[in-house]
């Protein structure tokens, strides 16, 4: 392997049986050879490491975790391990995705070419091809989160002109070794959702910057393996947006958008007519208060 052109390439897998074949069938079939392969299991109870250990191939590398640590301490697993073994970049990718033969090798020209320090891809529906998933996307101080170009909107060119942009998810990015250098890794904090929103705001805060690239093209099976409306995903989007809020906006100013949170959390829950779910998400309000203060006397 050129040590000079090595790619981490970085997953994280938990219970992911039913996407990780036409994961590994399309990363291993890259035309840029010079990569690692880092998969970090949270525990995974099903057939995903018996699935991923038919795979023999020197680049792969398995790290088990025996308690589920969370996609975003997983993703730091990876990246320490892409870090120490010399990687000149780190991919981080989903497992429910799949890509051409090109992507990573186009991934890389494009941070020469535009000269940035990350850059991801168009992101579309795996399901519905034509539809797009993520075209970049952008910081909102208004809304207090990352927000997606294009989501859910079909597909008819209007987003392929290349461009910097201030966020986009780590379902698909490619970095730069320097970049945790100067901004740190993923905040474990979150587990899941909101790390990379957290670790794009830090990155443009830093004056890094990060370009869409439409050219390149990724198929990603959204909410494969969490559930689109599960009470995983509803609990933890709402415990880490307090918690984002409270870690990254002023003293005086955070107090404004938590109440303008609690207020759209109420108005949702009157709609949805349904008491378990106002209660739990009203507790996860609270528990990002309480996660925040805990962080905060550490």
């Amino acid at each position: 392997m050129d040590k000079h052109n090595l790619v981490g390439v970085v997953t994280v897998t938990y219970n992911s049986a039913g996407v990780i074949d036409d994961f590994m069938n399309s990363i291993l079939q890259q035309l840029h050879h010079d990569f690692a392969l880092y998969i970090v299991d949270n525990a995974s109870s099903d057939d995903t490491l018996r699935l991923v250990a038919k795979y023999q191939d020197s680049r792969v590398v398995i790290v088990r975790n025996s308690d589920n640590v969370g996609v975003a301490e997983g993703n730091n697993i990876g990246i320490r391990a892409a870090l120490k073994d010399g990687c000149d970049a780190v991919l981080l990718i989903n497992n429910d995705t799949v890509f051409d033969s090109g992507l990573v090798s186009k991934l890389q020209d494009s941070l020469r070419d535009y000269g940035c320090e990350m850059v991801v891809p168009k992101i579309s529906l795996c399901d519905e091809p034509e539809k797009i998933w993520c075209a970049g996307g952008y910081l909102s101080n208004w809304r207090a989160t990352g927000r997606h170009f294009g989501y859910n909107v079909q597909d008819k060119g209007q987003f392929d002109k290349p461009r910097a942009v201030s966020y986009s998810p780590t379902c698909c990015m490619l970095i730069k070794k320097d970049v945790f250098a100067q901004v740190g890794l993923m905040d474990a904090t979150y587990f899941a959702y909101f790390d990379d929103t957290d670790f794009c705001l830090r990155a443009n805060r830093a004056g890094i910057r990060l370009h869409y690239v439409p050219s390149v093209r990724l198929l990603h099976k959204v909410s494969a393996l969490t559930g689109d409306q599960s009470e995983f995903s509803a609990r933890h989007l709402t415990r880490n947006h307090v918690y984002y809020i409270l870690k990254n906006y002023a003293r005086w100013l955070s107090p404004l958008y938590l109440l303008a949170f609690q207020a759209q959390i109420l108005t949702r829950c009157l709609l949805s007519r349904s008491l378990k779910t106002s209660a739990m998400t009203e507790k996860a309000f609270f528990e990002g208060i309480s996660l925040f203060l805990s962080r905060s006397s550490v």
